[in-house]
């Protein structure tokens, strides 16, 4: 959903296109949270994806979001036909979860972790 957001973001609103868009919700600074939403959403994404430094895509897009809930959908009540938060916090109770459970088995930062760990063994 990330990946989809910020590439939305990027082809079909433009920077420009999102900056406008932001302006027009009060977001301060649209211009720099337009492209540092769409550069996270998309490069974050892709991380999560692929599960290369999960942590900190994690991290990066729950502050993208949060500012997301408090600057846009917090006064637009839960729903998001209304304009509400239910995604935004839906996405972020999913991004808290990658970094207490870890990226998984199959993902990039566990093929580091393991060839880190072979490495050390005498």
């Amino acid at each position: 959903m990330l990946l989809a957001h910020g590439w939305q973001k990027y082809s079909a609103y433009t920077i420009d296109g999102t900056t406008a868009a932001f302006t027009d919700m009060g977001v301060p600074a649209p211009g720099a949270a337009a492209l540092f939403a769409t550069v996270v959403e998309i490069v974050g994404g892709v991380a999560l994806i692929l599960g290369l430094l999960t942590p900190v895509a994690a991290a990066l897009n729950i502050v993208n979001l949060l500012g997301a809930l408090v600057l846009v959908h917090a006064g637009n009540g839960v729903f998001v036909d209304d304009g509400g938060y239910e995604l935004v916090l839906t996405l972020i109770a999913g991004l808290l979860l990658v970094p207490a459970l870890g990226a998984g088995r199959f993902s990039v930062d566990e093929l580091l972790a393991r060839r880190t760990t072979a490495a050390r063994r005498p």
